[in-house]
């Protein structure tokens, strides 16, 4: 049972930052002072009363849309990364239980798509694909699972040739049974270490994307465009731009706090069942 006393400083910092992130996600429409396109005053009004970020480059509502950017930006990468995972995690076992040809061509097909920079990649897809929601999910989906597939694999290599594998398998268990209830169990701890990096690796992706031209298209925006939008305040000594990229910073630290603090709790939980 989970102590909370026993949770580190840290921890509890990442829970909270990243709760209020994801309240915020949620709950954007009923949060937010103003909607997200509404003008509500001058161009880069400061901080005040009425705005509490101030306003940005068209007169809207820079807290509204910081929140609005929330939404739009933690969903994308949610699902971005839960498909990269449930993607590569599937056909890295699967090429490790299997092994040979299917094991040979995946992993020289992934290394063929490694060698190719992440970021020109999806640059390059989504100048020729529409700009939608959709395909962005499934381009950051599918990037970002060949590092998912390269980790799964060198875990699932290591899993696979101890014994209670083969006891599974001289008992005739399918190849379901041995990924699903063998492999990935014993895999977890690096896989949810890896998750909190690939998530954030996704948010940063999507805000370069953004800031680029070929990401969230106007009217919505996502903390990287906000950046885009604003950054010609920074030269008149605006923060309007820097809001939204401390935002993408502090949403970085706070789950990778959380994901740590996941990792070390299996990883004992692990290590007091071994002593027992």
């Amino acid at each position: 049972m989970l102590d909370l006393k026993r949770i580190p400083v840290g921890a509890w910092l990442g829970l909270i930052l990243t709760g209020l992130f994801l309240i915020c996600a949620v709950f954007a429409p009923w949060i937010a002072p103003h909607g997200n396109g509404e003008i509500v005053g001058d161009v880069w009004e400061p901080m005040s009363a009425a705005h509490w970020l101030g306003t940005d480059n068209l007169g809207r509502d820079l807290l509204s849309r910081m929140i609005y950017g929330a939404r739009i930006t933690i969903l994308i990468a949610v699902l971005a990364t839960a498909l990269s995972f449930s993607l590569g995690a599937i056909l890295g076992f699967t090429a490790a239980a299997v092994g040979g040809w299917f094991d040979t061509l995946m992993s020289r097909f992934v290394d063929l798509l490694m060698s190719i920079p992440t970021l020109i990649f999806g640059l390059v897809v989504l100048s020729v694909l529409p700009t939608n929601t959709l395909t962005l999910i499934l381009v950051m989906g599918i990037l970002d699972s060949t590092r998912v597939y390269r980790l799964s694999r060198a875990v699932a290599v290591d899993i696979n040739v101890m014994d209670y594998v083969e006891a599974a398998k001289l008992r005739g268990e399918g190849m379901r049974w041995i990924i699903f209830r063998e492999i990935l169990p014993n895999a977890l701890s690096p896989l949810i270490a890896e998750l909190g990096v690939r998530f954030i690796f996704a948010v940063l992706f999507l805000s370069a994307l953004s800031f680029l031209g070929l990401g969230v298209q106007p009217p919505d925006s996502d903390w990287g465009g906000m950046v885009k939008e604003n950054k010609d305040g920074i030269v008149f000594g605006i923060p309007a731009a820097l809001i939204p990229a401390a935002a993408i910073a502090v949403l970085a630290i706070s789950v990778n706090l959380v994901a740590d603090w996941v990792l070390n709790r299996t990883t004992d939980l692990k290590g007091g069942r071994g002593n027992g």
